[in-house]
């Protein structure tokens, strides 16, 4: 009876360090990076949408913001009207002013 409890545990002890082992073998794996390519969904990027375009659409909004106060008045409105938090608001405006 001893005997045959002996065995077992000799067993029990020979698995455990065989699963401890290999447990261990795994977490010092190197990490591999896999990199892929941004992922597209229809309805993200405009068929419409040109680059050359938008950046003269930027350069105008620019503009317009620098020279046309009622315009930076309404963005201001639009853009930081609904923001609640007082911190954000405030930030929210300043950077209205950088230029």
């Amino acid at each position: 009876m001893i005997m045959n409890a002996a065995v077992t545990l000799a067993t029990a002890v020979v698995c455990l360090a065989t699963i401890a082992t290999a447990s261990y073998a795994q977490t010092r794996r190197p990490t591999v990076v896999v990199k892929h390519p941004p992922i597209v969904s229809p309805g993200d990027v405009s068929e419409s949408w040109d680059a050359r375009q938008n950046v003269i659409d930027s350069k105008r909004y620019e503009q317009l913001l620098r020279t046309n106060p009622a315009f930076r008045q309404a963005r201001m409105r639009k853009e930081c009207g609904p923001i609640t938090d007082p911190q954000l608001h405030q930030s929210c405006l300043a950077s209205f002013n950088q230029s």
